[in-house]
């Protein structure tokens, strides 16, 4: 299963790789921050393709097709291109990520950026890796010494949004400065200790599977804006709930729970 997570992210990513910075006409989906390209299509054929011919017997979740239920114990959950966007504006912010679940939990994850070819893997318990080299376990960092990442999308819920504001409010008076790609590198950044920590108010379960995996065994921790623990239910409905999240060191991700909430 290993291979195949690893091998799909590849293949996928020469597939993206054909259609960047070329024209590529994009498709509005359920907001003007959500797109589609023939791209995302492309790449979610490859994998779910490679998925199927291996163990035909197991459910898949995909951005673009929803869910496959084959009633297996083990799902896949694909995300064929994240950083849509940043990839229809020709910025190279993007990448596949796939993450392998057993009953409701992730127990594989990766993430390919192509253009950087640089392929992220971790699996529970056995540590995260960055082409094949162990990931350092995150040092202990103030606030007020990182960057950090903070994204959010189109949304008419105005209370949402003025709480959004707030968090921001409190990282730009809090942290060294903010920067953000909205897409996986901000949560890889955040797992390779580049970033202190992200909080990105609209996520799908494909957007952060994998990289909760990929932080977790780092020794970061990934939760509910809220300070609680994620829990994910797999099925249909899981397709359309939002995960509001915060990542980065422990440290970092409590001091939010006490300041904001």
């Amino acid at each position: 299963m290993k291979n195949l997570l690893v091998s799909a992210l590849k293949v996928s990513g020469e597939t993206l790789l054909e259609y960047f910075n070329k024209p590529i006409a994009a498709k509005q989906k359920e907001s003007q921050s959500s797109i589609v390209t023939e791209a995302d299509i492309k790449s979610e054929t490859i994998i779910i393709k490679l998925i199927r011919e291996r163990f035909p017997e197991h459910n898949i979740i995909s951005e673009e097709r929803g869910f496959i239920n084959n009633n297996s114990e083990y799902t896949w959950i694909i995300d064929p291109l994240d950083g849509t966007s940043n990839f229809a504006s020709g910025i190279p912010w993007f990448g596949i990520l796939i993450s392998l679940f057993k009953n409701n939990t992730p127990v594989m994850g990766g993430a390919y950026l192509p253009v950087q070819d640089i392929l992220y893997f971790a699996e529970a318990n056995k540590g995260a890796f960055r082409n094949n080299e162990p990931l350092p376990m995150l040092k202990n960092k103030m606030l007020k010494d990182s960057l950090f990442a903070f994204c959010v999308d189109y949304t008419e819920d105005m209370a949402f949004l003025n709480k959004g504001i707030e968090i921001l409010t409190y990282i730009v008076k809090g942290s060294r400065n903010i920067r953000s790609t909205n897409s996986l590198i901000d949560f890889i950044y955040v797992a390779e200790g580049k970033f202190g920590g992200v909080v990105n108010l609209f996520t799908k379960v494909w957007d952060i599977s994998a990289l909760s995996l990929i932080i977790s065994e780092t020794g970061g921790i990934m939760k509910n804006i809220n300070g609680s623990d994620i829990q994910f239910s797999v099925g249909e409905q899981i397709i359309e709930e939002n995960f509001p999240v915060i990542a980065g060191s422990k440290e970092i991700v409590e001091s939010f729970k006490i300041a904001i909430f």
